[in-house]
């Protein structure tokens, strides 16, 4: 492991945090204990024990997320996660900023997954949505899904790009360290996607395959990222038209309809499930950005209400929905895996929709949370945090922890706190140029630059 680090903290530094001694247990068995302590202490509490998934869980060779724990076989014991991995290093920049691990630490981890990520295949530059954490080999997520993930690589990078700006110090291990990230980005070929210059970005490519997924990628969803990379890329850069015209012009994207008296500017009927709010805007700061088509804060808030709202309503009468249990977002449920929503609902509750919402509705949040450990704790609380799902309904609670679920937690939170990684993401000028390329607004845009 690297020598500690002697530079002082990032100008991100936030200088309330209270040092790691001072820190709740993690080890309290009780969660209704937990849900007694202050807001911030339970906050950061929550973080914390989520963190360790990406922490003590990771692989023990490259230090990438895996996509779950447990894994769902021995055979999986090496599968690790793209995307995933791409919220476990923001995850691992929120820990150096509140001292849960040192800076020398995430340094020598780092390293560790970008040695990995050097070596493992890609695909013009593209990354696969899983791969092997020893040996970089490509794991297929189906049969034809065996190539380049262009979002679950924008995960990634959105990640990777957060830590090249946080890891500003003028030593050799960190100038190292943005060198080896700003070469894996500055060769994403975003523009291979757009199949030889359609106005639409595509969502996998495979050299077995080529585009037979034929995944166009349109509509509101979680991919919004996506396309800011891809204008902002400095090498392989996609034009405006792409996203005006593919994402933006696509079916399900322009809405207007109201939902429980809640009027939503974008997407499918209801919102659909709640990471379309979460995943983009770990990085991409909603306050005051918007574009042509919407506000992006307006979106995000309103999609949560009428979340809530439909799990107060309970049209289809489950059992223990309420003001103070919702969050409907795709993951584990008896059946399998299914992306919930209030007009794909079975009566699955998912912490991470409610607790990676704590922006758009910190009271509701908050009181959720608490209900969560109180009501719940017993059953849902565990090694990694929150496990990623339950039905009272079915008297079924999940037994696992999942990257793309835990990460949001951490981060939006942080988000929530000090907008740690909102600072970081949107000081990037590679996202700077890429907002504004695609003709958005944001306070966070250096009014110097010009479009």
């Amino acid at each position: 492991m690297p020598k500690a680090d002697s530079q002082p903290r990032t100008r991100f530094s936030n200088t309330g945090a209270s040092p790691a001694a001072a820190k709740p247990s993690l080890g309290d068995a009780n969660p209704r204990a937990l849900a007694a302590l202050p807001d911030s202490e339970l906050l950061e509490l929550v973080q914390r024990k989520t963190f360790s998934f990406f922490w003590e869980g990771a692989h023990p060779d490259s230090g990438l997320a895996r996509d779950r724990i447990p894994p769902r076989s021995p055979a999986h014991e090496d599968l690790v996660a793209t995307g995933g991995s791409g919220f476990g290093v923001m995850a691992l920049i929120v820990a150096v900023e509140r001292g849960w691990v040192s800076r020398a630490e995430a340094i020598g981890r780092l390293g560790d997954m970008l040695d990995l990520l050097g070596r493992a295949t890609c695909y013009h530059g593209v990354f696969p949505h899983f791969m092997n954490g020893d040996s970089g080999a490509t794991i297929p997520f189906t049969r034809k899904d065996d190539g380049g993930d262009l979002v679950e690589t924008s995960f990634l990078m959105m990640g990777l790009l957060c830590a090249r700006q946080y890891f500003d110090h003028d030593t050799v291990l960190e100038k190292d360290l943005r060198g080896r990230i700003t070469g894996l980005w500055e060769e994403v070929e975003w523009d291979w996607h757009t199949r030889g210059g359609r106005k639409v970005l595509y969502w996998h490519w495979s050299p077995n395959n080529g585009w037979s997924m034929d995944h166009e990628i349109y509509g509101w969803n979680e991919c919004l990222v996506t396309y800011v990379l891809a204008a902002g890329s400095p090498r392989y850069a996609i034009e405006p038209d792409v996203y005006h015209r593919g994402f933006a012009a696509g079916r399900a994207f322009l809405n207007g309809k109201s939902y429980y008296n809640i009027e939503l500017p974008l997407g499918m009927p209801f919102g659909g499930p709640l990471f379309f709010a979460h995943y983009s805007f770990c990085g991409l700061d909603p306050h005051g950005l918007q574009d042509r088509y919407a506000n992006y804060w307006e979106q995000n808030v309103q999609h949560v209400r009428i979340n809530q709202a439909h799990c107060v309503a309970n049209p289809h009468h489950f059992k223990g929905y309420d003001a103070s249990c919702w969050g409907l977002t795709a993951s584990d449920d008896w059946e399998g895996y299914s992306a919930h929503a209030p007009d794909l609902d079975n009566g699955t509750i998912s912490p991470t929709a409610a607790l990676s919402s704590m922006p758009y509705a910190p009271q509701e949040v908050m009181r959720t949370l608490r209900h969560f450990l109180t009501q719940h704790g017993e059953k849902i609380w565990g090694e990694h945090g929150f496990v990623d799902a339950f039905n009272e309904q079915r008297n079924w609670v999940g037994n696992a922890f999942l990257a793309i679920d835990q990460g949001p937690i951490i981060v939006m939170i942080e988000n929530h706190l000090t907008g740690l990684l909102w600072k970081l993401f949107m000081s990037v000028p590679e996202v700077q140029a890429g907002l504004r390329k695609l003709g958005f607004t944001s306070p966070r845009l250096d009014p110097a630059v010009r479009g």
